[in-house]
Parts: structure tokens; sequence; C-alpha cells
């Protein structure tokens, strides 16, 4: 029987090229623990249909390679991974959990899916999140909330709830979701995983569903950080079809070390950080420090209006790209008595509160007469936010803070609050709002009502040096 708590991509990758086990006998143990779980903890909306034909396939390939040919074989073949349900796969459903994509199917594959599909990936279905990535904690979805399964009167995380929380639980080896605001980071925090912001543009958006273009970018959530490596160097690089994209370095001359980290003690000063995440936070810095990292505390004033710039961007950019479902073009059609009622009908239906609150707050900001009072002072925070890490990275290599203010909450706890469900973006959203890479890393527990809940630590680097975070990460895991 194949052990699929302890397997990780690399382990499994060596076990298929060996002949220990096929990819269909992988993923019929994956297929085995979404049919015993996924009903508890709703993490997958569906599972695609040609699973076994993919691990065919896959085994088809191996069995026609000679031995030293198949140690060439990318290390994401025949491997089980997740999507997010709001990544494009060519004749399958797609819906961002929302009801207004209700019988759309994909006409292409998004970039990512397809280099996955050329790595010789098993793609195993499409996972539960938040309406169109907006949410902190899966609640908005159309279709019913994820469960963590740490515990299941608690949140996975959001917007990628439903990948992380089929990770955690064994339903997939990896999962690729999107990150905006922290939408990989936090998830994978809460269920005791690794989650990687990469820099903007080093993985291709063609065939996201978008919500804020110049934030959103894919992004691995694994087990371990090589895992995410593995996962980001197969789907990253530079696609024509995203004039966003670009090519970045592919390695760094720093090693552990010799690396500077820098915390930002004026932003853990904040109100709402939990005692044990503040704990647990400055014993992992202890732990760095035993790898040799200098640590010393660092002064970034403007980062903490970080969270009301994105709340000013965001909604401005989803307020555009949610314009085109309109009932007409695809999806959700519902009938009014003219074209105008059509479209209000179809939003009124097809949008939950969270989309129809954001897309309000969008035109809003972008309106006459609030433009230059909102958006475009939003923009300028945001310079000067980026100029703000291009000058810290002057002096550190890293800066590092809790990935959450809190261990995963209760469902129901903040939905009747949002600006108290946003907070739990407030240490991730800067590396969006600067374009910076960044990761999550479990950094140990925090016990609630008798359940040991995961607390992450939450890392970034400057602009391009994901490799240095992937080094740093890995050195970081051998204390852990």
């Amino acid at each position: 029987m194949i052990d699929l708590k302890s397997l990780t991509i690399r382990k499994a990758h060596d076990a298929l090229v060996g002949g220990d086990f096929s990819a269909l006998e992988l993923a019929e143990a994956y297929l085995a623990s979404i049919s015993a779980r996924n009903d508890e903890l709703n993490a997958y909306l569906e599972v695609y249909s040609n699973v076994r034909k993919q691990a065919k396939a896959a085994d088809e390939k191996l069995k026609n390679l000679q031995q030293a040919k198949r140690a060439e074989l990318s290390n994401m073949f025949g491997i089980p991974v997740a999507l997010k349900d709001n990544i494009l796969v060519k004749g399958e459903r797609v819906s961002a959990s929302s009801r207004i994509l209700d019988g759309y199917h994909a006409s292409y594959d998004a970039t990512v899916v397809r280099k996955l599909k050329d790595a010789g990936a098993v793609l195993m279905g499409r996972t539960n999140m938040d309406e169109f990535a907006m949410g902190s904690s899966t609640e908005t979805s159309a279709f019913g909330p994820s469960k963590n399964p740490y515990d299941t009167t608690r949140i996975p995380g959001g917007s990628s709830g439903g990948a992380a929380a089929a990770v955690a639980a064994n339903m997939a080896l990896a999962a690729l979701g999107t990150d905006t605001a922290g939408s990989v980071r936090q998830p994978a925090s809460f269920c005791g995983l690794v989650g990687v912001k990469n820099t903007y543009g080093s993985i291709s958006r063609s065939g996201l569903i978008a919500m804020g273009s110049s934030l959103d970018i894919a992004g691995p959530i694994a087990k371990t950080v090589e895992d995410a490596e593995i996962m980001f160097n197969t789907i990253r690089g530079r696609d024509p079809l995203d004039s966003t994209s670009v090519e970045l370095p592919t390695t760094y001359n720093l090693q552990p070390t010799t690396i500077r980290i820098g915390v930002p003690r004026n932003f853990l000063e904040m109100k709402g950080i939990d005692a044990d995440a503040l704990a647990n936070f400055n014993e992992t810095l202890g732990k760095l420090r035993s790898l040799g990292c200098v640590v010393r505390d660092i002064e970034l004033p403007t980062i903490p209006h970080s969270l009301a710039v994105y709340y000013v961007i965001m909604p401005a950019e989803l307020s555009t790209n949610l314009a085109r479902y309109d009932g007409v073009k695809f999806g959700l059609h519902v009938d009014g008595a003219n074209l105008l009622d059509d479209y209000i009908a179809t939003r009124t239906q097809g949008f939950g509160a969270e989309a129809r609150r954001r897309l309000l707050l969008g035109a809003y900001v972008l309106s006459s007469g609030y433009y230059d009072a909102y958006y475009r002072k939003a923009i300028r925070v945001r310079i000067a936010i980026e100029r703000e890490f291009a000058a810290a990275f002057q002096t550190v290599d890293i800066i590092a803070t809790p990935t959450t203010p809190t261990p995963a909450f209760k469902l129901g706890e903040k939905t009747v609050d949002p600006l108290s469900m946003y907070l739990a973006d407030i240490f991730t959203v800067p590396a969006n709002i600067g374009a910076v890479p960044a990761q999550s890393i479990p950094s140990g527990f925090a016990v609630r009502d008798g359940k040991k809940l995961p607390l992450g630590l939450h890392l970034m680097a400057a602009y391009g040096n994901d490799q240095l975070l992937f080094a740093l990460g890995k050195s970081f895991e051998t204390l852990t």
C-alpha cells in the first residue's frame, strides 16, 4: 500500500521511475482518499472523469522507455495534481465557484495546465474556492465552504482553500492555486503546507480567470519547499500569450549562511495578532539564527498601508474583469423584460454577496469625482510601497513575518464582519502590492479546543530572487 501521508513529489517520482508502483496505482490511491474524505471536507467540486486514462497513458509511456531515459522524465511525471476552480482545462467545467459560470466549459488550456500536461502530470480535478477568489475562507463559494482537515469546524483559508485542504488531507500530492493577496500562502499556512507566490510575471496568467490582473499569479501548494520548487520550475517562464510574463534567472549566489533577515517590528505591533502566533514567530527567528542567518529589526513605515491600497486597486480591476459576465456571452442567463433586465437579473442571481460588494466598491472608486480621491491615490501609495521594498532589500535579503495573524478561525466566525475577514491577509498582501516573491513554510502549531492548528513563517525576497527563498526554505525545513 502506498503511504500517501509521507509521500512527496520527489519520492513519488523516484518510485515511479524505479517501478515501485505505477501511475495508475498512485492515482487510484488518491481517488480512494477523495472518495473517503471529500464529502466531509468539500475540497473538490469535481474529480475529472479521465484521471485513470491520464495515469494509464503515463504508465504506457514509462513502459516504453529504457531505464536510462526514465531518469530524464520531468519530476512532475505521473504526479496527481489538484487545480483551483479558476484555472482553465480544455473541455472541462470551470466556474470560479460562482453560479454565473454555470455550464461553462473551458475552450483552451491555461498555459500552466499545458505545461503540467507536457510534463506528464495527472490532473485530478477542480477544487473549491471563494467566488472569483474573493475571500479568505472559501465561505463565499456558491457551493458551500471547504473545511480544514486539522479541525473540520474551522476554515482551511482562502481563496485557494479547497486546494490546500485537498493536499493536507492526502487527496492530491500537490495543487495549483492562485494568489492575489495571499490566497495560496494563507490557506497553506492554515493547513500546514508550503505555499508560494512567486515574482509577479514569472508564471503566465493566460487561462486564469482574472480577478485583479496586476496582482494575480498562479502558485504551488505542496508538502515541502522542494516540491513547490519542482512545480514552479515546471510552470514558470515567459509566455507570448501573457505580455506581463518574464523570464527570471534560475540561480542566486547567496547561501543561507550569509542571509540577512529583516523583521518589520512596526508591522508586527499592529492590533489583532494572536499571542501564540507571535510567540511561534519569535521562536522561528531563533531557528533562522541557528542556520547562520543574521536577524535584525527594520522599519517599513508604508507597508502597513498595503491592505488599504489592495482594497482600492483590487475592486477597481475586478469590476472591469467581471463586466464580461453579462448572461450573453457564456455561463448563466436569466431572462428579463428587455436586455437591461437580462443583465440585471443574471448578475443579481449569478454573483454572491461578496462579489456584489466588491463590484460596487470597484465601480465607485473608478467613478467620476472619486477616481482621484481613491484610485489614483492608491496607485501612488503602491509605488511608494514598491520603492520601500526596493530600499529595504538593499540592506537585507529576506523580510520575515508570520504568515497570518491567527491560526485558522471557526467557520462563520468572520462572515458577519468583512473587515475582520480582510485582516487575515494583513501579512501576505504586501508581497502582491510590491510584486515581490514570498512563501509560507510550516513553523509550528497553536492549540485551540484541544486541536493542534498549523502556523506559518512568511518570507519575502527582492523582485526576481525566488531561488533565494527556495534555498532558505529548504534549509529551514531541516530544523523542523
